[in-house]
């Protein structure tokens, strides 16, 4: 029986790290200057190689790199018109990441009110200069 506990234990921690593994995948293929702003425009709408490829100023040979690697992750998608490929977001969670890393993150974050000041007059965890 406790052998039962303990191969359902690891089945659940195996599934947890291979969610973790994907997240991580995730950020690493998005972990570009390009294909930030490339997913940037797409957000704009479905756009073709020949437009991206205008808007980022980069070769065809180079967008369509980027594009594959963004499309094996299952990030984006596309479908033929004619001769044209046209690319759109497929993965639903990438607007939100895309505006999560437009914000500015130059302020601090307030000081929790529930932190009571030191007798010096700081705050636990200050840092000291």
């Amino acid at each position: 029986m406790q052998i039962l506990l303990y191969l359902n234990i690891i089945w659940i921690w195996c599934k947890d790290m291979r969610s973790l593994i994907k997240r991580v995948e995730l950020l690493r293929v998005l972990a570009h200057p390009i294909r930030i702003k490339l997913l940037e425009e797409l957000l704009k709408g479905v756009k073709c190689v020949s437009d991206i490829e205008e808007f980022l100023d980069i070769s065809q040979p180079n967008v369509s790199q980027h594009l594959s690697l963004l499309r094996r992750y299952g990030v984006i998608d596309y479908y033929m018109d004619g001769r044209l490929r046209c690319y759109f977001l497929k993965d639903p969670i990438i607007p939100d990441i895309i505006e999560i890393l437009k914000k500015n993150y130059m302020k601090e974050l307030p000081v929790p009110a529930c932190c009571p000041v030191t007798k010096n007059g700081t705050y636990p965890g200050e840092r000291r200069r």
